[in-house]
């Protein structure tokens, strides 16, 4: 061995000590002319000995350690990380530009959308590029969009995803870069949610007889919206068929108590079944300090019981935005 490796070789070491271990290496992230030179220093290097290797995670350690702060990969990596603190159109601006002269990966900028973005792109480009598509999304993601779409459509991209196997990653790139033209030529929203969603934030937090007024005049207006409206809301009601039984304690240390005694206490009629829900999939000692408060509990206004209501919806909903919990949602038609 040479009493001086170059960096090119300390790298190559490093690399060998972690897939020794098992330890898992995004090395696909790296240039493609990066990953050939990599291997080549790895078939080059024979035999290091201990002393050296030792040398060289020590220093890889201290680099590590001296690093102050680390700036995202690539143009879609800085824009994700400027999400919300620049305008929309400067981002949208910034978005073509690199799509246009090829800056980053545009995979990476296809796979952070949401999947109601995406759904359009898989509805109307052929069965071959939405295979491709589906392949380079993760698993969870791509199974919630195999789910929306319609039988027929589901099943042919399916199949064709099993004829992506020897497609080859020049073609792989094209499209991509074709995809993320056809997000970038999209006009600028004013809103992040949709219509949908935001209705139905607002009615979750609504009275009770205010939301149904509401929602028997969309049914009037427009029965298809109301019934997508319907289904985005969250109340207390909702609790049983949305939240899971093994979430319910995570979501009663997040609600004060006096609040979830007081919501608790005050459910009546078919409300009587989510206090039940909750009190039951909860540890016993507390549940039966619960229902000790509840009984103690004095006379209430109704005003101050829906406010208690709502206070356990909105833990139930940072939990959920916080990805802590993960609500139910109804299957679509």
């Amino acid at each position: 061995m040479p009493p001086q490796l170059s960096q090119r070789q300390k790298a190559a070491v490093i690399v060998r000590l972690l897939l020794a271990e098992g330890a898992p290496l995004p090395l696909l992230a790296l240039p493609e002319d990066l990953q050939a030179d990599l291997t080549q220093e790895l078939s080059r290097l024979r035999l290091v000995d201990r002393d050296t290797m030792n040398q060289v995670v020590e220093e890889f350690a201290a680099e590590l350690e001296g690093a102050g702060v680390a700036f995202p990969d690539g143009i879609y990596g800085a824009l994700s990380m400027l999400d919300g603190h620049i305008s929309a159109g400067a981002a949208n601006r910034l978005r073509r530009m690199a799509a246009a002269t090829g800056q980053g990966d545009a995979w990476d900028r296809i796979v952070g959308q949401d999947a109601k973005d995406l759904l359009p792109l898989l509805e109307q480009e052929s069965i071959e590029v939405a295979a491709v598509l589906l392949s380079k999304l993760g698993v969870t993601k791509a199974a919630e969009l195999l789910g929306r779409l319609p039988g027929e459509r589901a099943r042919r991209i399916a199949y064709a995803v099993s004829l992506t196997e020897d497609v080859d990653p020049e073609t792989v790139r094209r499209i991509g870069l074709s995809l993320s033209g056809q997000l970038e030529a999209r006009p600028p929203r004013a809103f992040r949610k949709t219509p949908v969603e935001r209705v139905g934030a607002i009615l979750n937090f609504a009275a009770t007889d205010k939301r149904e007024e509401v929602l028997q005049g969309l049914e009037e207006t427009d029965a298809d919206f109301a019934e997508r409206v319907r289904k985005a809301i969250f109340t207390f009601p909702n609790i049983p068929d949305r939240v899971e039984a093994r979430d319910i304690s995570r979501v009663m240390r997040a609600v004060e108590q006096p609040q979830l005694v007081l919501a608790l206490a005050s459910a009546k009629g078919e409300d009587r079944i989510v206090a039940d829900y909750i009190l039951d999939n909860m540890s016993q000692r507390l549940a039966g300090t619960l229902r000790e408060e509840m009984a103690e509990l004095g006379t209430y206004r109704e005003k101050d019981a829906e406010a208690a209501r709502n206070a356990v919806i909105a833990a139930i909903r940072r939990l959920e935005a916080d990805g802590e919990i993960t609500l139910i949602y109804p299957e679509e038609d």
